[in-house]
C-alpha cells in the first residue's frame, strides 16, 4: 500500500506494517499522556483526593462498622450457644469463636468496595477533564470520543480488578486466623476469674463478656491490617494501571484501522481524502518514471 498521509496531524499510515501507538500518542495528543495526569505524580487536585479516601473516607468508614451490635451481649450468647450444639467446649467455644469472627469480617467488605469505587470516581473525572482540556483534541470530536469511551473502558476493568483484589484481602483474613493472637489471651490470666468453679460459669454473663472482648481485640487488628493493605492494592491496580496502560488496548485497535476508518475517525472531508489518496499515487508514478529514466540514462 502506498504512503498515506494525514497532514493535518502529521501521521503517516502505511497498512498493517504502521506503528500506531507511538506516532499516535506522541503526534496526535502529545499533551494527553497518562503519565503526566495529575493522579500520577500525587499532586493537586488528583493526588489530594485519592490520599482524602485512603485517609479520611476508609477510616471513617471502618468505625461506623456495626461491631457494637454484632459483638453486643446478647448476639454473642445467641451465637455461642448456637455453634455449640450439645457439646459445649470446655475450655473454649471455637465454632462460636470462628462464627463471630466470620461475621465481623464481613463488615470490611463494604469499606472496602467503597474505596474502590470512590478513587475510580476520582480517576474518572481526572481523565475527562485531562481529555477536555487537550487542545489538539479539540479539532477532531470524534477522536475525542472514541479516546474518552476507551479510557473509561480501561478504567472500570482496574476497578472490577481492584474489587476482586480487596474482597480477597477480607477473605484471607476471613479464612486463616492468626491463632498465636488467641494463644496469648489465653495464657492471660482473667481478671476477676472463680478458680474455684470454672464450668460453673460457663454461660454467665462475664464469660460471654470476655469471648466479645477477644473477638472484638483480633477485629481491630484486622482493621489495622485492612487500613494499610485496602489502600496498597487500589493503588496498585487502579492508579499504577491507569498511569501504565490506560490507552494501550486503544492504541493497539487504532493500528489494526484502515485508512477509511482513520479518516473517520479524524472527522476528515472524504473529498480530501480522495485528493490526497490521487496525488500520492500520482508522486509514486512520478518516482517511478524517475527511476526508469535514472536508469536508462546511466547505460
Amino acid at each position: 500500500m502506498h504512503g498515506f498521509h494525514f497532514r493535518n496531524i502529521g501521521v503517516r499510515v502505511r497498512g498493517e506494517g504502521w506503528r500506531g501507538p507511538p506516532t499516535y500518542q506522541k503526534k496526535i495528543c502529545p499533551t494527553f499522556q497518562p503519565q503526566s495526569l495529575p493522579f500520577c505524580s500525587h499532586l493537586r487536585p488528583g493526588g489530594d483526593r485519592i490520599y482524602g479516601v485512603f485517609d479520611h473516607q476508609l477510616p471513617a468508614a471502618l468505625k461506623k462498622l456495626p461491631f457494637d451490635r454484632h459483638l453486643s451481649l446478647r448476639n454473642v450468647q445467641k451465637i455461642v450457644s448456637e455453634a455449640d450444639g450439645y457439646q459445649p467446649h470446655l475450655i473454649a467455644p471455637e465454632q462460636g469463636y470462628r462464627r463471630l469472627i466470620d461475621g465481623s469480617i464481613s463488615y470490611f467488605k463494604g469499606p472496602a468496595e467503597a474505596s474502590v469505587d470512590a478513587v475510580h470516581f476520582v480517576l474518572k473525572e481526572l481523565v475527562r477533564k485531562s481529555i477536555a482540556e487537550t487542545e489538539e483534541l479539540k479539532r477532531f470530536p470524534s477522536l475525542q470520543s472514541d479516546i474518552a469511551a476507551a479510557a473509561t473502558e480501561s478504567l472500570e476493568k482496574f476497578r472490577d480488578e481492584s474489587r476482586k483484589t480487596v474482597l480477597r484481602l477480607v477473605d484471607m483474613e476471613s479464612s486463616y486466623l492468626t491463632v498465636e493472637f488467641f494463644r496469648k489471651i489465653h495464657l492471660e490470666p482473667e481478671k476477676n476469674s472463680n478458680p474455684s468453679g470454672p464450668n460453673m460459669d460457663r454461660y454467665a454473663d462475664n464469660h460471654f463478656r470476655k469471648i466479645g472482648s477477644n473477638v472484638n481485640a483480633y477485629i481491630n487488628m484486622v482493621c489495622d491490617t485492612l487500613k494499610n493493605s485496602i489502600p496498597k492494592a487500589v493503588v496498585y491496580c487502579q492508579v499504577r494501571e491507569a498511569k501504565r496502560s490506560l490507552l494501550n488496548q486503544f492504541y493497539a485497535h487504532v493500528g489494526r484501522r484502515e485508512k477509511e476508518q482513520l479518516g473517520a475517525m479524524l472527522d476528515e472531508d472524504p473529498a480530501l481524502m480522495e485528493r490526497r489518496t490521487a496525488i500520492a499515487k500520482r508522486l509514486e508514478l512520478y518516482k517511478s518514471a524517475r527511476d526508469e529514466i535514472d536508469s536508462v540514462a546511466w547505460k
